[in-house]
C-alpha cells in the first residue's frame, strides 16, 4: 500500500512532539505533506517554533512548517504550561531551530492542499485545538468530501475531563470549532481520554526511548520525564500518558486500538460542562453515529512500535 498522506495540525507539547516523531519514522505508511500549527499548549509563536525545533530533531528539515490560527474562535485563549512548561517543550534542551517558517497561512496550506491532492487521499491529524480545522472548513466547505478522514486526539467520555471536570483540554480550549468539526460529515476517528490514559509511559518504558542511545530516544526520554511529574500527583499513576501519538500510531497500526460508532456531540452553552464531549457510547439518544470513539488501547504494542521507529531516526 502507498504511504497514507496526511497534515499534521499541532500545538507541540511534549507527547505532540513524540506523534510528529512517530509519524517522520514511518515512512512506508505516513506521507506528512505539511505541519500546521495553532495556538493550545502555549501561544502560538511557541507552538510553529517547537514544531519547526522537532522536524530538526528527526533530521526533517523539508517538512514544511506552516502557522495557523494564534486564538480560538470565540474565546481567549487558554493554555497550559503547568504541564509542559513555559516553552511547551520542556526538558530536553534543543536548539533554535533555523529551518524556515513557511509564509502561507496554515489554514490556507490546509484548503489548497485538499484542493491540489486527489480527491479522499489526505488524512488530517489534529493533535490540539481544532481551529485551524474549523476555519478551513468554515472559509472552503468544498474541501468537506475531499477530506479521507480526521483522527484526532481529543475528548473524553469515562475518564470526562483532565481541564475542567466535565471536558478534555483540546475540546475546551476551542469548543465552538470541535462543534465545527464534529458537524461537518467528515469521517472521524476520536482518540480521547479513556484511550490515552491507558498509554502511560512507565520508567521501564521511558527507560527502552533512553536506550536507544541516539539525540531522538534520549530527547522524548527527558520530554516524558519533564511533563510526567504533573500527571503522576495529579492522577497518582505509574507515569504520564502519551496522549498525540495514539493518532499517528493509529496511522501505522489501527489493530492496536478498539472502539465504537457513536455519535458525539460538542457542549458549547454551558460554562458548567464547556467542551464536555458527550459520546453516546450505550446508543440511547438516536442521533447518528458521526464518529469512531476509541475506548481501548494495546499499551504494550504501542509502546514497542513507538520504541522501534524512534529508533529508526
Amino acid at each position: 500500500m502507498p504511504a497514507q498522506k496526511i497534515i499534521i495540525d499541532t500545538d507541540p507539547g511534549q507527547d505532540d512532539a513524540v506523534a510528529i516523531l512517530l509519524a517522520l519514522a514511518s515512512p512506508d505508511e505516513i506521507e506528512v505533506l505539511g505541519i500546521t500549527a495553532v495556538a493550545g499548549n502555549v501561544p502560538l509563536a511557541l507552538t510553529q517554533r517547537n514544531a519547526r525545533m522537532v522536524c530538526e530533531l528527526a533530521g526533517r528539515r523539508d517538512i514544511r512548517v506552516f502557522a495557523g490560527c494564534d486564538r480560538p474562535l470565540g474565546r481567549d485563549l487558554v493554555t497550559a504550561e503547568h504541564v509542559h512548561g513555559k516553552s511547551g517543550l520542556d526538558g530536553p534542551v534543543l536548539p533554535e531551530p533555523d529551518m524556515p517558517l513557511q509564509d502561507q497561512h496554515g489554514v490556507d496550506f490546509i484548503i489548497d492542499t485538499l484542493r491540489a491532492e486527489p480527491e479522499g487521499s489526505v488524512t488530517l491529524c489534529p493533535l490540539g485545538p481544532l481551529t485551524n480545522i474549523a476555519m478551513a472548513i468554515e472559509k472552503a466547505p468544498d474541501i468537506i468530501p475531499r477530506i479521507r478522514k480526521l483522527v484526532l486526539m481529543g475528548g473524553a467520555y469515562f475518564q470526562v475531563g483532565n481541564i475542567t471536570p466535565a471536558a478534555e483540554f483540546n475540546i475546551y480550549v476551542d469548543p465552538q470549532a470541535a462543534r465545527i468539526v464534529f458537524r461537518a460529515g467528515v469521517p472521524l476517528v476520536v482518540m480521547p481520554l479513556d484511550v490515552t490514559h491507558k498509554a502511560l509511559v512507565t520508567a521501564e518504558r521511558n527507560n527502552r526511548f533512553r536506550a536507544i542511545g541516539s539525540h531522538v530516544g534520549i530527547a522524548v526520554a527527558q520530554m516524558t520525564e519533564f511533563f510526567e511529574r504533573f500527571d503522576k500527583e495529579k492522577y497518582g499513576s505509574e507515569g504520564a500518558p502519551l496522549h498525540d501519538p495514539c493518532v499517528t500510531a493509529y496511522l501505522v497500526r489501527p489493530d492496536l486500538f478498539k472502539g465504537r460508532h457513536v455519535n458525539v456531540e460538542i457542549e458549547t452553552q454551558s460554562e458548567l460542562t464547556m467542551g464536555m464531549t458527550v459520546a453516546d457510547w450505550w446508543g440511547v439518544s438516536g442521533r447518528a453515529p458521526n464518529a469512531m470513539f476509541m475506548g481501548d488501547i494495546d499499551a504494550d504494542g504501542f509502546f514497542a512500535l513507538l520504541t522501534d521507529r524512534l529508533a529508526r531516526l
